[in-house]
C-alpha cells in the first residue's frame, strides 16, 4: 500500500507531502490545479520516463519519494527482483522508492537509500501499483489488447506461456529447415568446392612442422660442397694431413703434450691435475675427429633430392597461401571442410529428422493451444456475464457484451481437430470484445459502436471484474469518469469503493457523486502568489469541508448546493470505523 508521497520542485508543486490510507482515496480540484500531476509524480517515482519540462523554473532537481508498506504475498513477488540486485536483505515490510531528476533529463534512483537502475523502479512499480490514465479506456478499442485482458481475468498466463515456449521452439526448427531446404544447386556447388579443397590438401598431406624440417634439409643440400670442404679442413686441422705432410695435427700434438705431462706428474705430483686435463682434451679431440669423419661421409651432393625438397616446400607454401598461415591452419581448414561436406552429404538425413521434429512440435502445440482456447471459451462466457451485470449497474442494462473467439485456417498452422489453424505466441485465437448498445442490433467491435462515455463505463466495468483477481495492491484511476454523467457517477463511486475492500484505490475525479463515495478526500488548490504558481493539497477530514468541496464540484455553492452535497454523503455513507483507520 502507498502510505506517503513526497514531491519537490515538480512543475507547479514546490514541496508537498501526501499521506494516503487503505480503501478508496479520491483527489479533486479545479481543472489545471495539478490533480493529474500527482499521478504523474507517482509514475516518475516508480521509474517512468522523466520529462525535463516538468522541472520547476526556479529549481534544478525535482525529487520524488514514495513510501510503501507491503504484506508477505507482495514481498514474495518482489523477492526475485530484489535478489537480482542483492537488495533482499535491505527490504523488510516496507520500501522507500526515490527518484531525483535533473534538468538535462537524467535521473538517479534509489531503493531504501541504495542506488539502483531506473528499470528496477519500473519493475517494482509494476508489482505495487497499476495506473490507469485518462485515455486508458481507448485501449479497449484495440482488439490486440483483449486477449491479454481475458487471460489475466481467467488466470491463463501460465498456460499461454507454455504455448509461447512451443511456438519459439517450432520457429527455431522451421528456421533450421529453411537452411536445409536452400537451393539444391548451391549445396552441390559448395560440396564440390569442399571436395576439391580436401583433395588438394590430402594430395600434399603436410605434416606438422614439416616445412621447417624441409627448409633445413634444403639448406644442407644447397650448400653440400661447401659443407664437405669445411668439414675436411676441420678434420685436417685436428688429425693432420694424411698426404704425408710434415705438419702434425692438433690431436697428435695434444697426445705428445699428454705424454710429457705424465712424465712430469710422476716427478712432481702437483702436475697430476694438468696431466688429467690434457688426457681428457685428447680424448674429446679424438671423438670430435671421429664425428667429423662420419659427417664427411654423410654430406652428399644430390641435386635430385634438392629439387624434390624444393618442390615439396613449394607445394606446402601453396597450401599455406590458400588455406592458412601455417601447416596447422591448413590441417584445421581440412577438418572443417570435411565436417561441412559431411553435413551437406547427410543433408537428407538431417532434413528428415528436422521434419519429424517439426511435426512433433506442431502436434504438441495443437494440443496445448486447443486446451488454452477451450479455457478461453469458458472464461469468455463468464467474463461477458459479469461485465453485463456491472454495465447494468452503470445504467447500460440494455447493452449486450460478448467475447468473440475465432480461428483462421492456415496451411502452415498447427493441427486442431483435423484443421490447420494459424497461431502465434498467444495461441490460435483471434479474440475481440463486441457490444450492442441498443436492443435488436447485432453486436459489433467496440471501436464501431462505443461512444466515449460508453467506453469509459465499459472500462470501469472490466476493471471492476478484473481487479478481483488482480494481485496489485494499489490501483490508481486518473479521471476514469470521463464521459460519465452525474447519474452514473454514484454507481461508479460505489464500484471503486468496493475495489477498496481488496485494494488501495486512488482516483482523480470531477464528479461529486463519485467523490462522495470515498473513504478519504483530498482537494488540490493552485495559488499564484508571489508571481510563482504553487499547488497545494489538503485532506478534507470533516464533513463540512467535504460538503463545501462537493457543492463546488456540483457548481452550486448556496444552501441548496450544500444540502445536495450532504445528501450525497449520506447516500454514500459507510461505517465510520473504516475512515478512522
Amino acid at each position: 500500500m502507498l502510505e506517503e508521497l513526497q514531491i519537490r520542485n515538480l512543475a507547479v508543486i514546490e514541496d508537498l507531502t501526501l499521506v494516503f490510507g487503505p480503501g478508496f482515496n479520491v483527489i479533486t480540484g479545479e481543472t489545471g490545479a495539478g490533480k493529474s500531476l500527482l499521478v504523474d509524480a507517482l509514475g516518475l517515482a516508480l521509474g517512468r520516463r522523466a520529462d525535463p519540462v516538468l522541472v520547476r523554473a526556479d529549481a534544478e532537481r525535482p525529487s520524488l519519494e514514495a513510501f510503501f508498506r507491503h504484506d508477505e504475498p507482495t514481498r514474495a513477488r518482489l523477492e526475485p527482483l530484489l535478489c537480482d540486485e542483492q537488495l533482499d536483505d535491505e527490504v523488510g515490510t516496507s520500501l522507500l522508492l526515490t527518484r531525483d531528476i535533473r534538468r538535462n533529463g537524467r535521473s538517479t534512483a534509489r531503493v531504501n537509500g541504495i542506488a539502483v537502475r531506473s528499470g528496477l523502479l519500473r519493475a517494482i512499480g509494476e508489482e505495487l501499483v497499476d495506473i490507469h490514465g485518462q485515455s486508458d479506456h481507448l485501449s479497449l478499442l484495440r482488439p490486440v489488447t483483449h486477449v491479454d485482458l481475458l487471460d489475466r481475468h481467467a488466470n491463463l498466463l501460465e498456460q499461454r506461456a507454455r504455448v509461447a515456449a512451443l511456438v519459439r521452439r517450432l520457429q527455431a526448427t522451421r528456421a533450421q529447415l529453411g537452411k536445409l531446404r536452400q537451393d539444391e544447386g548451391e549445396r552441390e556447388r559448395r560440396a564440390d568446392q569442399l571436395r576439391r579443397e580436401i583433395a588438394e590438401i590430402e594430395a600434399v598431406a603436410p605434416q606438422p612442422d614439416e616445412d621447417q624440417r624441409l627448409r633445413q634439409e634444403s639448406a644442407r643440400l644447397g650448400n653440400s660442397e661447401q659443407l664437405a670442404q669445411l668439414g675436411a679442413d676441420a678434420l685436417r686441422a685436428l688429425a693432420g694431413d694424411e698426404s704425408g705432410a710434415q705438419t702434425p695435427g692438433a690431436l697428435e700434438q695434444l697426445m705428445q703434450a699428454e705424454q710429457l705431462l705424465a712424465r712430469l706428474a710422476r716427478i712432481d705430483p702437483q702436475l697430476q691435475e694438468g696431466h688429467a686435463l690434457a688426457d681428457a682434451l685428447a680424448q674429446q679431440v679424438q671423438e670430435l675427429s671421429g664425428a667429423l669423419q662420419d659427417y664427411g661421409g654423410q654430406v652428399e651432393h644430390n641435386p635430385q633430392r634438392l629439387a624434390e625438397v624444393e618442390q615439396r616446400l613449394e607445394a606446402i607454401n601453396a597450401l599455406r597461401r590458400r588455406f592458412g598461415a601455417s601447416i596447422e591452419a591448413v590441417l584445421a581448414h581440412a577438418d572443417e571442410a570435411r565436417a561441412q561436406l559431411d553435413a551437406l552429404e547427410h543433408n537428407e538425413e538431417q532434413l528428415q529428422a528436422c521434419q519429424a521434429e517439426e511435426a512433433r512440435l506442431l502436434a504438441d502445440l495443437g494440443q496445448a493451444a486447443a486446451a488454452l482456447s477451450a479455457l478461453r471459451q469458458k472464461a469468455g462466457h463468464s467474463l461477458a456475464r459479469r461485465v453485463m451485470t456491472e454495465l447494468a449497474d452503470l445504467r447500460m442494462g440494455a447493452t449486450r457484451f460478448e467475447v468473440s473467439i475465432t480461428q483462421q485456417e492456415s496451411e502452415t498452422g498447427c493441427p486442431v481437430d483435423e484443421r490447420r489453424l494459424r497461431f502465434d505466441g498467444k495461441g490460435i485465437d483471434q479474440l475481440q470484445f463486441l457490444m450492442s448498445a441498443n436492443p435488436g442490433q447485432p453486436t459489433q467491435p467496440l471501436a464501431k459502436v462505443a461512444s466515449g462515455g460508453e467506453a469509459a463505463r465499459l472500462m470501469l466495468a472490466l476493471k471492476h471484474v478484473l481487479a478481483r483477481a488482480d494481485r496489485t495492491p494499489t490501483l490508481i484511476f486518473d479521471e476514469i469518469d470521463q464521459g460519465i454523467g452525474g447519474r452514473v457517477g454514484a454507481v461508479a463511486g460505489h464500484k471503486l469503493r468496493s475495489l477498496g475492500d481488496a485494494h488501495q484505490v486512488l482516483a482523480v475525479t470531477h464528479l461529486a457523486q463519485l467523490a462522495a463515495c470515498a473513504d478519504r478526500h483530498y482537494r488540490v488548490d493552485k495559488d499564484p502568489a508571489d508571481r510563482q504558481t504553487r499547488a497545494s493539497v489538503q485532506r478534507l477530514q470533516d464533513d463540512e469541508a467535504r460538503v463545501s468541496e462537493l457543492a463546488a464540484m456540483l457548481g452550486a455553492a448556496g444552501d441548496s448546493g450544500h444540502q445536495t452535497a450532504r445528501e450525497l454523503l449520506q447516500a454514500a455513507a459507510r461505517p465510520a470505523s473504516r475512515d478512522a483507520q
